[in-house]
C-alpha cells in the first residue's frame, strides 16, 4: 500500500484530486473516518482517477472497501458518482449521485472557498472554527 493518511487532518486535506475528495465523502458516510483513513490510500493506489475507476471490477472494488461496511451500496455510489462527475458542471456537488448535504459544504469549504450556512457536520463546523481562529490571529 501506498501513503498513509495522517490523523491530525481531515480525509478532504489529504486527497489529490476532486474526484478523490467525493470518493472520500462516500466512504465516509455512516463510517468512522480512522476506518477510511485506513482504506483510501490502497483505494487511490488502485484508482487515482476517475477514468481509471470506471475500468475497474465491482468484485475487486469490494475486496478494497469491504472494511468500510455497506460494501455493495457504497461500491454501487462510488460507481455512479463517478459517471455523473465525468459530466458535472462543477456547480452543485448535491447534483453527483451519493453527495449530500455534507458532501456539498465540503465541497464548497475546500473548493471554493466558501464557508456554507448551517454546517451540519461536527467535523466541517471544527475545521470552519479552526481557520477563522487562525485567520484572527494570523491579521
Amino acid at each position: 500500500m501506498g501513503r498513509m493518511m495522517r490523523e491530525d487532518l481531515m480525509v478532504q486535506q489529504q486527497v489529490e484530486n476532486l474526484w478523490q475528495h467525493f470518493v472520500g465523502v462516500i466512504c465516509l458516510n455512516q463510517t468512522g473516518r480512522l476506518q477510511v483513513k485506513r482504506v483510501l490510500p490502497e483505494f487511490f493506489d488502485k484508482w487515482p482517477t476517475p477514468e481509471a475507476f470506471l475500468k475497474s471490477d465491482k468484485k475487486t472494488v469490494i475486496e478494497v472497501i469491504k472494511s468500510l461496511g455497506f460494501y455493495n451500496r457504497r461500491e454501487n455510489s462510488i460507481r455512479k458518482m463517478t459517471q455523473s462527475y465525468l459530466t458535472w458542471d462543477g456547480n452543485d456537488a448535491t447534483m453527483l449521485y451519493g453527495i449530500g448535504k455534507y458532501g456539498s459544504d465540503s465541497y464548497r469549504l475546500f473548493y471554493k472557498n466558501e464557508i456554507p450556512d448551517n454546517i451540519g457536520d461536527h467535523e466541517l463546523k471544527r475545521y470552519v472554527q479552526e481557520e477563522l481562529n487562525e485567520h484572527i490571529h494570523t491579521s
